[in-house]
C-alpha cells in the first residue's frame, strides 16, 4: 500500500506483523481444537499461547531458503516454542492459513469502512436538514436548469451512500467465511469439527461446501450420494439392417 494515501489503522491491517499474528491465531486455535478431540498431546496449545512468537525478518530469511511462506513461518515459531510445535498445522494445508487469514483480513478493513460510512451518513444527513431551504440552482445535461435546495441534493447523497453502505455489509458478509478442510479441501486428515471451532473464534461462518448435505429418507445416504434416476426415456432398440435382413 502507498503510505502517503493509507491510513494508519488501514496500512495496519495489511502489513506482514497483523498477517503473521492472524496465522499463529489461526494455527494455535486450530490446535485448541485438536487438543480438545484428542488429536494432539495436552499442553501444545499451552505451550503456543504462552511462548509463541515470530519475527518478520527471520521468516523472510527462512523463506528464502525453503522458497515456502507457511513453512518459513512454523520453523520461526518453532524456534521460539519448541517442541510442542511440532503438532502445529497437522492435518492443514497452507491454503487453511492463507485464505483464513485473508478473510480475516478483509473483515477488519470492511469494519473500518463502515464506520468511516456511518461517519459521512451522518455528516450528511446533518447538513440536508441545516440547508433544507438553501436554494441552489438544479442541473440537467450539465447546465443550469430548474432551481432546486442544497439540502435536497445532500438527500440524494445520502440515499446513494446508504445503498453503498448495504452493498458493504453483504460484501463483508459473503467474504467473512472459514476454510480449514486440508489439502484440496476433502476433509481427509483433518477434522470438520476444527473448522467450525476455528470460525467462531475468529467471528467468521464455515465454508459452505463443509457443512454434508441433508440425507435422503429412504436410504439414509447424503441426497448427493444416492444415484440419480435418469428422467431420459429408455433408449429404443435399433432396428434389424435392411441390408443384413435382405440378404437372409
Amino acid at each position: 500500500m502507498i503510505p502517503r494515501y493509507t491510513r494508519p489503522e488501514m496500512a495496519e491491517i495489511w502489513s506482514p506483523e497483523t498477517r503473521f499474528g492472524i496465522w499463529l491465531e489461526i494455527e494455535t486455535l486450530a490446535a485448541e481444537a485438536m487438543e480438545n478431540l484428542g488429536i494432539i498431546p495436552e499442553g501444545v496449545t499451552k505451550a503456543v499461547r504462552e511462548r509463541g512468537a515470530f519475527e518478520v525478518d527471520r521468516i523472510d530469511a527462512i523463506e528464502r531458503e525453503v522458497k515456502h511462506d507457511v513453512i518459513a513461518f512454523l520453523t520461526n515459531v518453532a524456534e521460539h516454542v519448541g517442541e510442542e510445535a511440532r503438532f502445529l498445522h497437522k492435518g492443514m494445508t497452507s491454503s487453511d492459513v492463507l485464505d483464513t487469514c485473508l478473510n480475516v483480513q478483509m473483515v477488519r478493513a470492511a469494519d473500518l469502512l463502515l464506520g468511516g460510512l456511518d461517519r459521512v451518513l451522518k455528516a450528511l444527513e446533518t447538513r440536508a436538514r441545516e440547508h433544507k431551504f438553501t436554494p441552489t440552482i438544479g442541473r440537467s445535461h450539465g447546465i443550469h436548469a430548474e432551481p432546486t435546495t442544497f439540502g435536497v441534493k445532500l438527500a440524494t447523497f445520502y440515499a446513494e451512500f446508504k445503498r453503498a453502505r448495504a452493498r458493504m455489509e453483504l460484501a463483508r458478509e459473503e467474504i467473512a467465511t472459514c476454510a480449514i478442510s486440508g489439502a484440496v479441501g476433502t476433509f481427509a486428515n483433518i477434522d470438520p469439527q476444527i473448522e467450525a471451532h476455528v470460525a467462531a473464534k475468529l467471528g467468521l461462518v464455515i465454508e459452505p461446501s463443509s457443512a454434508l448435505p441433508p440425507k435422503c429418507a429412504t436410504c439414509s445416504a447424503p441426497k448427493s450420494l444416492k444415484p440419480r434416476s435418469s428422467s431420459r426415456p429408455a433408449r429404443r432398440a435399433r432396428p434389424p439392417c435392411r441390408t443384413s435382413a435382405t440378404r437372409s
